[in-house]
């Protein structure tokens, strides 16, 4: 091995680290949303069982409980532009940050507590051609948002700037559902744009619902 090849070996060595710290990994988290934080109303809407994302082997990014009914028919998304059958403003879960993240469009996340309600991209001049599908989540912080019933659009886009403490709604977003079965809680890598996927589901008419949610990763815009 010549000079050059033994200066670069521990480089070679540094990125792989690097990069395999990167991996992301989900595991079923065998506890309840912290009940203290949401309150009793979302609390009693929430499954009994969540999944936890970490970064790496240990480092935790990400808490998730999803409803325990989503009261839709599962069967029922229109395709095209809206992918999922549900109601804007409706609760689809609760997300934890145990420090600080980060929203779909690279906004900081303070650490913290946060409901996850449903809501669809506005169709107008400054969102159209921006991303392909309108399935979104909007975050808003747990100690605002107390009550189980679906929100108003406009009063859930403030808590959502709230929570970014930004002029843009906190935001993750939702994914064209996999055709192919996998198991779920489960977890998927988009290299092309190098998202995070949690593939989740959530009980419904009839069945389950799968929710597919980018948790780690952000658009270019």
């Amino acid at each position: 091995m010549n000079v050059r090849s033994l200066l670069a070996f521990p480089l070679l060595l540094l990125f792989a680290g690097v990069a395999a710290a990167a991996d992301h990994r989900i595991e079923k988290l065998d506890e309840a949303a912290p009940v203290d934080a949401v309150g009793d109303e979302i609390a009693g809407k929430l499954q009994a069982t969540g999944a936890r994302v970490f970064r790496g082997e240990s480092r935790e990014a990400a808490d998730i409980w999803l409803a325990n009914d989503l009261g839709v028919d599962p069967g029922a998304a229109a395709g095209g532009s809206v992918q999922y059958p549900l109601q804007q403003g409706q609760l689809v879960g609760v997300i934890r940050y145990p420090r600080e993240g980060s929203d779909f469009r690279d906004q900081d996340i303070p650490e913290g507590v946060y409901t996850m309600r449903y809501a669809l991209q506005p169709v107008d001049g400054a969102h159209i051609g921006t991303f392909a599908t309108r399935d979104f989540i909007l975050l808003s912080r747990a100690a605002d948002d107390q009550s189980a019933a679906p929100v108003d659009v406009m009063t859930l886009v403030e808590r959502a700037m709230d929570a970014a403490e930004a002029s843009h709604p906190a935001t993750l977003a939702l994914l064209k559902l996999e055709e192919k079965a996998e198991s779920r809680p489960g977890i998927s890598h988009d290299e092309e744009h190098d998202w995070w996927i949690a593939r989740l589901e959530a009980p419904a008419k009839e069945g389950k619902l799968p929710v597919d949610l980018v948790v780690v990763g952000y658009v270019e815009e």
